[in-house]
């Protein structure tokens, strides 16, 4: 063999190294809704609404029974996502806005963000649509291990097709602002294709996370698809049907992604968790099913939200999964399915186990939720803590805390009364010392005392 055989040789070698890597290493993509409440889609008994893209999903994969977000609120549910931790442990346990004088968080600079590990291992990572955890560096999608960002830094748009939030223009394209026309849920998921067929020519596998503003207020689906609903829901108020109408209009761009992935190839080997990063807005006649409570509340309403994945040939169809989960367990279930292993030094736990059918019986564990407000909040923190059964909360600081046994009464409509009772007792203890942790963690920017 002379040396330029030699050498194809081992380019041919190192080719199919590479693609069998490649082959082995999955695509994951995050779906992630805002404010989708836990009774806004038929396959969760939401009978004025039509979803059935998000409700293949489930069909082909696996529906979560107990899924919870980190926060009734948006921002500490993205950190724990992003970081696998409580999100006051990463420095956000209320909502980042542009306005400092009302900003509740801020993104630990020693927090590791999963873009950040799984590009280490290969994967281009990309973001798609709402980031709402900083405005500048070293608080921007780029900055915090992200490959590629096109979307929305802020919190909320003032207006689904003006895309601005206090007359400011958050939308960016990496660092770049940027102005695109159109229903900020189109242009999500158009840009989300555009991703998906530039990996669909890479060679690595790829880590998206694809955040949609909807269906948060101001409540403005495309006008075609609220007289569709209209038209079928007779009766239906005009509130609800605008969100009914939000909400097909997402499923249906939801099915839009599903289709490029069919037609790409790209489903045979990439896994898709579809959620939302708290409950719905009670306000805005969303709907968390027979759940007590919403959006900005512990109660169920305000914390237990959608949760389903696909992953072909992996997850069986129409799985049901009935352990507790909650959000920041998404970061080391990914992390295993990328890498293999999970990575240490975080709060979640992984769920593979659930996606793949063994269903292990997990250990009850402790969960805390927080949230930090101000206005009539003034700028304190409320809490929720759950232990097996048995579940602590409060809707604001200036109140005492409520004790349920969620198993009997996942209506939280039987108060218990006893609080010597050792599981109440345990719980307050337990949140005592997270509390006692999460006080070792700035939440605000350095800045000079006004």
């Amino acid at each position: 063999m002379n040396l330029n055989q030699l050498k194809l040789c081992i380019v041919i070698v190192l080719s199919f190294i590479m693609l069998m890597s490649k082959a082995q290493k999955p695509n994951i993509i995050c779906i992630l809704t805002d404010d989708l409440g836990y009774g806004d889609l038929s396959c969760q008994g939401g009978e004025d609404i039509l979803t059935p893209n998000i409700d293949n999903i489930a069909n082909q994969g696996i529906l979560f029974k107990q899924f919870y977000a980190n926060c009734p609120v948006c921002s500490p549910s993205r950190a724990s996502l992003l970081t696998g931790k409580y999100p006051d442990l990463v420095g956000v346990p209320g909502v980042v806005r542009q306005n400092e004088d009302n900003c509740w968080g801020y993104l630990s600079e020693d927090a590791v963000l999963l873009p950040e590990l799984l590009r280490k291992e290969g994967y281009h990572t990309g973001i798609i649509g709402k980031w709402h955890l900083g405005y500048e560096a070293p608080n921007t999608p780029n900055a915090r291990g992200f490959d590629y960002f096109k979307g929305f830094l802020g919190d909320m748009m003032d207006d689904y097709w003006t895309h601005l939030r206090g007359g400011v223009n958050w939308m960016r394209y990496n660092d770049s602002v940027i102005t695109p026309k159109g229903h900020a849920t189109d242009i999500f998921t158009n840009w989300a294709i555009e991703y998906l067929s530039l990996r669909k020519e890479d060679e690595k596998p790829f880590f998206l996370c694809l955040a949609y503003n909807a269906p948060h207020f101001p409540i403005q689906p495309p006008e075609e698809y609220l007289k569709k609903v209209q038209s079928r829901e007779k009766g239906i108020s005009i509130e609800r049907a605008k969100n009914v109408a939000l909400i097909e209009h997402l499923d249906f761009s939801v099915g839009r992604l599903m289709s490029y992935l069919e037609s790409s190839g790209l489903i045979e080997n990439t896994l898709v968790f579809f959620t939302s990063d708290n409950g719905g807005s009670l306000a805005y006649s969303q709907s968390n099913g027979k759940l007590r409570g919403g959006k900005q509340q512990m109660f169920e309403g305000g914390i237990k939200v959608p949760a389903m994945a696909m992953w072909k040939n992996k997850i069986k169809p129409g799985t049901v999964a009935s352990n507790v989960s909650i959000l920041m367990d998404l970061f080391p279930t990914f992390y295993e399915v990328a890498v293999g292993e999970v990575p240490g030094e975080i709060d979640g736990v992984s769920i593979l186990g659930d996606l793949l059918g063994t269903l292990p019986k997990k250990e009850n564990r402790y969960l805390f939720w927080v949230r930090r407000e101000g206005g009539i909040y003034g700028g304190q923190a409320y809490y929720g803590a759950r232990y097996g059964n048995y579940k602590i909360l409060q809707n604001s600081a200036y109140e005492p805390f409520q004790f349920y046994d969620i198993k009997s009464d996942e209506c939280e409509q039987h108060e218990l009364q006893d609080t010597n009772d050792k599981h109440y007792k345990m719980l307050r203890k337990a949140l005592q010392r997270h509390i006692s942790l999460s006080g070792q963690v700035p939440w605000q920017k350095k800045r000079p005392r006004q």
